[in-house]
C-alpha cells in the first residue's frame, strides 16, 4: 500500500492540506471540516442512509451490508472523521513518542485479526472518505478504531519487549463513571442504566454521534459513537434483542496479548450480536487481546437480570442478578483482577476511582426504591467530593472537570488544571430501551460549558492543544430513537 506523508506543520494546517486545496498556516483547522459540503450523489451504497444534528448531536443512519454501512459513514461524516482523526494523531504520538508511521504500521498488524465482516466496514468507511476527497490511508481508519487500544495498551507492551531506552510514562485511562440498577432499588423495579463518558475536552468535544445502525446481519444498534469508530469506544448502547450496555475502563491496567482480537472489534460485535448476557460475555472472551479493559455493565430488559462483567486479560469475573445494582468509576473490583492486571490501590480514598465508588454507593442507598432516569441524570451531574466532604467539581466528583482541578489526577496522569473530564451523559431504562430510545446530553452532564479561549490564556501549559482545542458547550438533555428525524 503505497502511504502518504504528512509533515505536523500539515498534520495541524487548514482544511485544504488535507482536501487538495490551499493550506492557510495561519489559520487553525477547527472549522473548515464542519463546514464542507455533501455533494449529491447517485451511489447506490448512500440508498436509505441520513443524517442531522440536533441538541448539539449529529445523528446518523447507517443500513445495508457491512460494505455500505461502511461507505455511508465515511461517505457522511468525512468532515468530522478528518477532524476527530487529527486529535487523535496528535494525542497519540505526544502522549507516546512514536511517530505516525509507527502507529500505521501497528494498526496494519491488527488487521489480519479483524473479522470479515468489520474489515469490509473499514474499507468502506475508507472508500467513503476518498468519495469526498479525504487523504486517509486506510492505516489511518484502522489506528483511528484502535485509538484507544494502541496507545495506551500495545505501546507499554511494545516498549517492555524491544527494551526501549526512554520510554514515556504511559498510564492506561480511567474513562467514565456508570452505574445499572433494577428491583428493589428502582422506583418500578425496572432496569435504570447511565453513563458519563471522560475523556480529554479535545476528543470529547468530537465525541458526538448518535449512530443507528440496522446491519445486514445480527441486530439494530443505537449507541453514541466517534466519527469513523465502528463501535461505541465510549460504549454506551442499546441493541433490539433486549441488551443495554456501557462500562468504565479499568485504571492503571497493564496487560497485552498480540495473539488476541482487537477489542474495538469484539465490542462492536457483542453489541450487534448478543442476546443475552451469557452471549455477551462468551463473545468478549474470545480471543481477549487486553485492549482497552473494562468493567462492562449490562441489563437485559426481557429479564430484567443486570450484571457486572470485569475483563482483566490474566484475570475476569462476572457478578450477575435480578435485584441491586452495580457501579463502576474505573477501578478493579475482584481481587483477582486488581492484583493480577492492575498496579491501582483500591484503599487510596484520594484517588479519583475511589473517591467516586464513594459517591456512588453513597447515591444508591439514599435512592434506594426510587431510581428513576432522572435521579441517573443528576447521579452523573454529581458535584460532591467524597474525599475533600464538600461541593468541589474537580476529578473526584461523578461529573470530572479535570480544568477546574489544581491537582491534577496522577492515576490518569493528568496533571493540574488538565482539559479532561466528562464530555457526555447517556441515559435509559427498560420501558425505552424496548423501544430502542436513551437520552443523551453533550458535554457536561451538569450543563457546565468548558470555553478553551480564556482556559489556554489560563493554562499555557496546555497550548499544544490550542490548534485544535474547541470550546465544549452542554446542549440540554434529548431523546434520541431509532429511525428519527431531525
Amino acid at each position: 500500500m503505497k502511504r502518504r506523508e504528512f509533515g505536523l506543520s500539515v498534520l495541524l494546517g487548514g482544511a485544504g492540506a488535507l482536501l487538495g486545496g490551499t493550506a492557510e498556516p495561519s489559520k487553525g483547522l477547527s472549522a473548515a471540516p464542519a463546514a464542507m459540503p455533501i455533494p449529491a450523489s447517485s451511489d447506490p451504497r448512500l440508498e436509505g442512509a441520513y443524517k442531522f444534528s440536533r441538541d448539539r448531536w449529529v445523528y446518523v443512519h447507517l443500513q445495508g451490508t457491512p460494505s455500505q454501512i461502511g461507505f455511508q459513514h465515511g461517505y457522511l461524516l468525512a468532515p468530522q472523521i478528518w477532524d476527530g482523526f487529527q486529535t487523535v494523531s496528535l494525542t497519540n504520538v505526544r502522549g507516546t513518542g512514536k511517530d505516525r508511521d509507527f502507529f500505521r504500521r501497528s494498526a496494519r498488524a491488527l488487521w489480519p485479526k479483524v473479522d470479515p465482516e468489520y474489515q469490509e466496514e473499514i474499507e468502506g468507511i475508507h472508500q467513503g472518505l476518498q468519495a469526498r476527497g479525504v487523504r486517509m490511508e486506510l492505516d489511518d481508519v484502522i489506528w483511528l478504531n484502535a485509538m484507544e487500544e494502541l496507545a495506551d495498551y500495545y505501546v507499554p507492551w511494545y516498549n517492555t519487549r524491544h527494551n526501549a531506552s526512554s520510554p514515556h510514562h504511559i498510564t492506561s485511562p480511567g474513562n467514565c463513571s456508570a452505574f445499572v440498577a433494577t428491583g428493589s432499588y428502582t422506583s418500578n423495579r425496572q432496569i435504570v442504566i447511565a453513563h458519563n463518558a471522560w475523556t480529554s475536552y479535545l476528543h470529547g468535544e468530537r465525541w458526538n454521534m448518535i449512530f443507528d445502525i440496522v446491519p445486514q446481519h445480527g441486530h439494530r444498534i443505537l449507541m453514541d459513537g466517534f466519527p469513523g469508530v465502528i463501535t461505541s469506544d465510549d460504549d454506551f448502547g442499546v441493541n433490539d434483542a433486549g441488551m443495554m450496555i456501557t462500562e468504565t475502563t479499568i485504571t492503571q491496567f497493564n496487560g497485552w496479548n498480540p495473539a488476541g482480537t482487537p477489542e474495538f472489534v469484539r465490542a462492536r460485535k457483542a453489541m450487534q450480536y448478543a442476546t443475552s448476557i451469557d452471549e455477551y460475555v462468551t463473545i468478549m472472551l474470545k480471543e481477549n487481546n487486553g485492549g482497552y479493559a473494562n468493567d462492562w455493565l449490562l441489563g437485559d430488559h426481557k429479564t430484567g437480570e443486570i450484571a457486572l462483567f470485569e475483563l482483566g486479560l490474566k484475570a475476569h469475573r462476572v457478578w450477575r442478578g435480578n435485584d441491586g445494582y452495580y457501579v463502576s468509576s474505573n477501578e478493579a473490583q475482584d481481587p483477582k483482577v486488581l492484583a493480577e492486571d492492575t498496579t491501582f490501590d483500591i484503599h487510596d480514598l484520594s484517588q479519583s476511582p475511589n473517591a467516586r465508588r464513594v459517591r456512588w454507593h453513597q447515591l444508591m442507598k439514599q435512592w434506594k426504591g426510587q431510581i428513576t432516569t432522572q435521579h441517573a441524570q443528576q447521579f452523573i451531574s454529581d458535584h460532591y467530593d467524597t474525599y475533600l466532604k464538600k461541593e468541589a467539581p474537580g476529578t473526584h466528583t461523578l461529573c470530572g472537570h479535570g480544568d477546574l482541578d489544581p491537582v491534577g489526577c496522577k492515576v490518569f496522569d493528568w496533571g493540574p488544571h488538565y482539559p479532561g473530564g466528562s464530555v457526555t451523559g447517556k441515559v435509559t431504562d427498560s420501558n425505552m430501551a424496548a423501544k430502542m430510545r436513551f437520552a443523551a446530553r453533550r458535554g457536561h452532564p451538569c450543563g457546565g460549558d468548558f470555553l478553551a479561549k480564556s482556559f489556554i490564556e489560563a493554562h499555557p501549559q496546555y497550548s499544544w492543544q490550542e490548534p485544535l482545542l474547541r470550546d465544549m458547550l452542554a446542549g440540554p438533555w434529548a431523546e434520541f430513537k431509532t429511525s428519527d428525524q431531525a
